[in-house]
């Protein structure tokens, strides 16, 4: 019997026939303009009685928040498809600029609907959230009561919501579009090519350091040349961002990022300083890869670099065998997912120009399906993202028949799902490599995988808390820009390299999003939170699955404290949980010096 040929390329029309020309799109968007109009009455003709009385009112009001955030996260999702497909299609630019107005309308609605909330006594409010219809949305709805407490009234709120339109978001979009612009050159096999961004970045794992060398030499350039515009839209994002937390009272920048990711400022805490007093180690990983390299210190552009200069490429169709293969060692549902998602054609992995850099997963709630994208040559890197991605689609999976605000979970949570799958597929390589070469060169990738989650994700952070306590005395010059992100990288990275990248607040889109403020910190929560999962599951077996699905579905409905204490049985305000977690990437790192020593 032969094995399905899965595709590269994904499929869109299920959704829209006829990409960002689709009539059936223009309706959908004029259909959640109405449903909108129809739930701000709703919300405006809401009279309360503050009494049990009202649940029934609440709960049709929550079917039609419901409704239109279905609809919403539809469109995006679509959108941001055609987008990152073709960073040249004009018309998915003007979609996502639509969907933003009705976005904001919307949220100005829901401002309203969250000060009614808390319009509730609070003997009321506990009575209401245990009747049979809203208990399951008790959490939710407590939540946004808190939150919508904390800010400012709904006619203040709903101005920054209307200005955020052609101000915060639109510097976001303004990114979208100069990234899309920039091509740099690139000779290879003595034919020049125009490479976007996601095509040059795949080239720094290129085994001859010329070629990454001089890629690095024309990223830095093309990266330069965009710098006044990108340093421009920086300064003004975090300068609306800044005046709107000034105007609530709010004085510690990671106080929205936290509370979008129901986490405390202990756990962070916590987290970060376990991590800082063991970077040692990872240090030596470093060193010993740019001895393996024949260099006497890596230079940023090294990062990615083979140390195996035999290592063959693996196409897409083996790089999904061999992630089935894998995934069917923990469960079978996340089997069964992965095999849906490429045989649908949920996937864009094919390796052509214009296509926008990075990878990333979408879910559309209405159709029930995820949408994964990326950029696939091969490498092992390519296969970890992939299954990265594919960790991300199945968490949805798994919370597909909750109420949909109660599979709102945070990117903190969501990073968990997603770098389990990377770690089992990761992991399973290594431990089935057939000869040391190979186990050297598979363990390697999985290292840097610690490299990324615990230096360059600490850079990051290190960059934009700073950055944003300089941007609170006015405007960061490009050139201060570069400083503080060169320093970061120095101190995260333990002087450990030779060469570094003071442009990466250009080149990283995570600076730039608008939706999650410090969209760094969660991924580094969610790798050592996965960990402590994974490890869970090498004790119990493939019978674990069915409680991290339990897990999963418990990620949009409490805080991450509860929620490690509830299935993991940890306090993470404190080191103890972060320490071991930690400890398991060094045992990496202390088996891949081991089998590196030279002789």
């Amino acid at each position: 019997m032969t094995a399905t040929t899965y595709s590269p390329v994904w499929d869109l029309d299920v959704f829209f026939k006829g990409g960002s020309s689709s009539e059936a799109f223009l309706a959908h968007l004029r259909e959640t303009k109405e449903k909108i109009n129809d739930f701000e009455t709703s919300v405006h003709n809401w009279e309360q009685t503050n009494s049990i009385s009202d649940q029934t009112e609440i709960e049709s009001l929550m079917g039609k928040f419901q409704s239109v955030t279905k609809k919403l996260r539809e469109a995006g999702a679509f959108v941001s498809c055609l987008q990152a497909q073709d960073t040249d299609d004009k018309k998915a630019a003007e979609h996502r600029a639509a969907i933003t107005q009705l976005s904001a309308s919307f949220l100005s609605v829901l401002t309203l609907f969250d000060e009614k909330l808390t319009s509730y006594d609070s003997d009321v409010w506990a009575e209401l959230v245990e009747t049979s219809g809203l208990k399951e949305l008790a959490f939710v709805l407590t939540e946004r009561r808190k939150t919508a407490s904390e800010k400012l009234s709904k006619e203040e709120e709903s101005l920054i919501n209307a200005l955020g339109v052609d101000g915060y978001h639109s510097w976001s979009q303004l990114y979208d579009l100069v990234v899309g612009n920039i091509k740099i050159p690139f000779i290879e096999n003595g034919e020049e090519k125009s490479l976007s961004v996601g095509q040059a970045a795949n080239t720094f794992s290129n085994p001859d350091r010329s070629v990454r060398k001089e890629m690095f030499a024309k990223w830095e350039e093309a990266w330069k040349g965009q710098s006044d515009y990108l340093s421009k839209a920086l300064n003004h994002l975090a300068g609306f961002r800044l005046n709107v937390y000034k105007q609530r009272g709010w004085e510690d920048v990671l106080k929205e990022p936290l509370n979008i990711n129901r986490m405390s400022k202990d756990t962070l805490t916590a987290m970060w300083d376990v991590i800082s007093k063991n970077k040692q180690p990872l240090v030596k990983f470093l060193n010993r890869k740019a001895e393996l390299l024949g260099l006497e210190k890596l230079s940023w552009y090294d990062l990615d670099a083979p140390i195996d200069h035999t290592e063959s490429k693996v196409s897409y169709q083996e790089g999904a065998e061999f992630i089935l293969e894998q995934f069917s060692h923990f469960g079978d549902e996340m089997t069964s997912f992965a095999k849906m998602a490429f045989e649908e054609k949920w996937i864009e992995a094919e390796d052509r120009p214009g296509k926008s850099p990075g990878g990333f997963h979408t879910y559309f709630p209405e159709s029930s399906q995820s949408r994964i994208f990326m950029t696939y040559s091969g490498t092992p890197s390519n296969i970890s993202t992939l299954a990265h991605e594919l960790g991300h689609g199945f968490h949805t999976y798994a919370m597909r028949d909750l109420h949909l605000l109660n599979r709102n979970y945070a990117m903190n949570v969501a990073e968990t799902a997603s770098t389990l799958a990377e770690m089992i597929v990761s992991d399973a390589s290594v431990k089935n490599a057939k000869i040391e070469q190979e186990k050297i060169t598979l363990l390697e990738d999985k290292v840097q995988r610690s490299v990324a989650l615990l230096m360059n994700i600490h850079a990051r952070f290190l960059f934009e808390t700073r950055f944003y306590e300089e941007r609170k005395n006015g405007t960061v010059s490009t050139e201060k820009l570069n400083l503080l992100m060169e320093e970061a990288q120095k101190e995260a990275y333990g002087n450990a390299l030779d060469e570094y990248h003071p442009l990466f607040w250009g080149s990283k889109m995570h600076f730039y999003i608008t939706g999650v403020p410090f969209y760094n910190f969660p991924y580094t929560f969610g790798y050592l939170f996965s960990l402590g999962i994974y490890a869970k599951a090498l004790e119990e077996g493939k019978g674990y699955e069915e409680k991290y699905i339990a897990l999963l579905k418990d990620t949009a409905s409490m805080t991450v404290e509860d929620l490690a204490m509830k299935h993991l049985h940890v306090d993470l305000t404190k080191p103890d949980f972060w320490e071991k977690a930690v400890q398991l990437c060094m045992d990496d790192v202390e088996e891949f010096l081991l089998l590196t020593e030279k002789k």
